[in-house]
């Protein structure tokens, strides 16, 4: 028996023998974790099981209730907190992206590098060289699978991410998002469920809704990623078509899955036959010098898709990105080629010029240590001015931190409060498909620090409050 089956078994004889009356609030996550010295995963994957068999309820943005089976739960508008469900996040988001570039905010929240730590001297050097290679760079479509050059390019990079790629397995996209759309379709169909890690990236979430697909939220921990336990239990219970994931520094917590895990979690999917799609996008940016291994360095059966870009470490505006996507590359390919029919050509020549020697390396080195330090400061700020018990994501790479305010706080009537007084963030709910969270946020610390973004924090502090 595991040891989330453990607690669910001992759980569930406290209800019976009346420690816990139908209708009491058993222990939070965060306090049985604590007090049963076990991971919070452990804890969530128990509560989710008792759940399964009708002995607790769960109530968003309260917690789990105790019940007796045969009492039946009260009706609800939704479909039961563990199914699968359909995504409606677009919208917000659109909403919220409209204040990204206003210049009279502070945006606290937007995950977009600033333009001094990018390299964009050395790219403008090499779009010139490029250019002067000629070639009809302008005149010709770059069909799938993409540039030769820059497919070596990352091939060679890939063996740092403890995988075996060649040129012929990976396929150029515009950028990380239609990488994993194209994964998307390649694996499953409408209607289809898709396991996701809880909070979840929302850009994967417009995917699933944009393709008419359902997701399956799995609880995750910042520190172990998505929890195996509550996954292994919900690829028994639905016809899961595939997992979604973000292994190395977890956008929006910061997380990054310790090796063991990721391995865990390729076999276990493997074992099924389902595809996992990785979106590797912040595995450059680790704080440490060394560079974490990828989650599709542990596939032996082509059944990782991984998906990644250069959006957050040299040029988001050149939505250069690429998929390798295993056995599902011919699949990909003919997605790409009907989606959109190639990828700009001047933009893959540029990145690759770049790539060929050292210079990337010198400014990864830069900018993770400028992210370390901006987070640290962030931390800080988080802890100083906002409200006792507030608690915060300890990412040890990329540049996202994740804010945990009390439970019901709302962090959307305190984004309108922030945006009146100049400031934006990203609230918890863009990351649930069902709207939990409702008590974080996002920050992001990919700007110069300055005494106005510690004064927005300030600001923001105050705000939370009240």
């Amino acid at each position: 028996m595991s040891l989330y089956e453990e607690l669910a078994t001992q759980l569930k004889e406290h209800i019976r023998q009346g420690l816990y009356a139908p209708g009491a609030r058993v222990p939070s996550v965060r306090r049985l974790a604590e007090s049963r010295r076990v991971s919070q995963a452990t804890v969530v994957a128990a509560y989710r099981l008792l759940e399964n068999h009708g002995w607790l309820e769960a109530r968003p943005q309260s917690g789990f209730y105790a019940r007796q089976p045969e009492t039946p739960p009260p009706a609800r508008d939704c479909e039961a907190a563990d199914a699968p469900c359909v995504v409606n996040v677009t919208e917000l988001a659109v909403r919220l992206s409209r204040h990204i570039g206003r210049r009279d905010l502070v945006a606290l929240g937007a995950a977009v590098p600033h333009a001094e730590f990018l390299p964009l001297k050395a790219l403008r050097a090499a779009l010139g060289r490029s250019l002067r290679a000629g070639g009809g760079l302008g005149e010709r479509y770059s069909f799938p699978p993409g540039e030769l050059v820059l497919r070596q390019r990352i091939a060679r990079r890939a063996a740092e991410w403890g995988c075996h790629l060649g040129p012929d397995d990976i396929v150029i996209t515009d950028g990380c998002q239609e990488a994993l759309n194209l994964s998307l379709r390649a694996v499953a169909r409408a209607g289809d469920i898709i396991a996701i890690e809880s909070p979840a990236f929302f850009g994967t979430l417009q995917a699933i809704e944009s393709l008419g697909m359902r997701a399956l939220e799995i609880p995750s921990d910042p520190d172990t990623g998505i929890s195996l336990e509550a996954l292994a239990l919900a690829l028994e219970r639905w016809p899961v078509k595939a997992v979604a994931v973000v292994a190395n520094f977890s956008n929006p917590t910061g997380g990054l899955m310790p090796d063991t895990n990721k391995a865990r979690l390729v076999k276990l999917l493997a074992a099924r036959d389902i595809p996992l799609i990785e979106d590797d996008i912040y595995g450059d940016l680790a704080h440490a010098r060394e560079r974490p291994l990828a989650a599709k360095a542990y596939d032996r059966d082509g059944n990782v898709l991984l998906c990644s870009s250069v959006s957050k470490t040299i040029a988001p505006g050149y939505r250069v990105g690429w998929v390798a996507p295993g056995r599902h590359r011919q699949a990909v390919e003919h997605l790409k080629y009907v989606s959109s029919m190639a990828s700009a050509t001047l933009p893959q020549q540029a990145i690759a010029e770049y790539l060929a020697d050292s210079g990337y390396e010198r400014h990864l080195t830069r900018m993770r240590r400028i992210y370390a330090d901006n987070l640290a400061r962030m931390r800080a700020a988080v802890r100083r001015y906002f409200p006792a018990g507030t608690r915060t994501s300890q990412p040890t790479g990329g540049f996202l931190l994740w804010v945990e305010l009390a439970e019901g706080q709302d962090t959307m009537a305190l984004y309108e409060r922030a945006l009146a007084a100049g400031i934006s963030f990203t609230p918890g709910r863009l990351f649930s498909p069902r709207g939990r969270y409702g008590h974080c946020l996002r920050l992001a610390a990919a700007q110069p620090w300055e005494p106005r973004i510690e004064a927005a924090l300030a600001e923001l502090g105050r705000l939370a409050r009240r």
